[in-house]
């Protein structure tokens, strides 16, 4: 093979996989763009606005995410992040001696059932239980909107972080969609300084001679 044919193979094969690089970084971008836009955009539909540094309690001061996001509005996946596990996290804790959704669930059945089996007795503690079901049932149902807006909010932190792994992966796209063409333009450059007749790895006259004698 000619060294110029081969040259111009090189040089235009990574010219050719630069362009499908420098593709594949506009697409992640586009969509770690939309991510970033998409995120901000509901986000700050919800009108959610972290509390002021000098309403803090104590305990919402250790948060250093809470502290350094005070009486921001909430626009970020980061600060969604922040605001699901350190804010509403922190509070549903002491709620239901921090019991989830599901937990709540199984202490507001056995209350019940002891509750039917009290009225039916009518041992004199029915009141008593119906006010503790009565808690219950508000801690549930409180538990239940606070993990719901903790999940939603963390999903849209995910959505974020999808958004700025496809930002990196297209800056590492250009920075490789660079250097393939800076190579190949390299290679086609040499072949055009390259005369039609030169091979590509002929044998030196010494050792062609070398191996005709054996």
């Amino acid at each position: 093979m000619k060294r110029k044919t081969l040259d111009l193979i090189v040089g235009l094969g990574l010219v050719l996989l630069a362009g499908l690089l420098l593709i594949a970084g506009l697409v992640l971008t586009s969509n770690a763009n939309f991510a970033d836009n998409y995120v901000r955009t509901q986000l700050g539909q919800q009108q959610i606005t972290f509390k002021s540094s000098d309403t803090l309690t104590a305990e919402e001061k250790k948060s250093a995410c809470l502290v350094q996001y005070a009486g921001q509005q909430l626009t970020t996946g980061k600060q969604a992040e922040c605001y699901a596990n350190e804010f509403i996290g922190l509070h549903l804790k002491s709620i239901g001696d921090g019991k989830t959704y599901a937990q709540l669930g199984d202490v507001q059945t056995d209350l019940k059932a002891k509750l039917a089996a009290a009225q039916k007795a009518d041992d004199g503690s029915a009141a008593g239980l119906q006010q503790q079901l009565t808690d219950v049932n508000t801690a549930r149902e409180t538990v239940f909107k606070g993990e719901t807006l903790r999940g939603l909010l963390l999903t849209s932190y995910g959505f974020s972080e999808f958004g700025a792994k496809a930002a990196q992966a297209a800056i590492v796209a250009y920075l490789a969609a660079g250097l393939l063409f800076l190579l190949g333009a390299a290679g086609l450059v040499h072949a055009a300084r390259t005369p039609r007749s030169q091979g590509f790895a002929v044998p030196e006259p010494a050792a062609a001679k070398d191996l005709a004698s054996a």
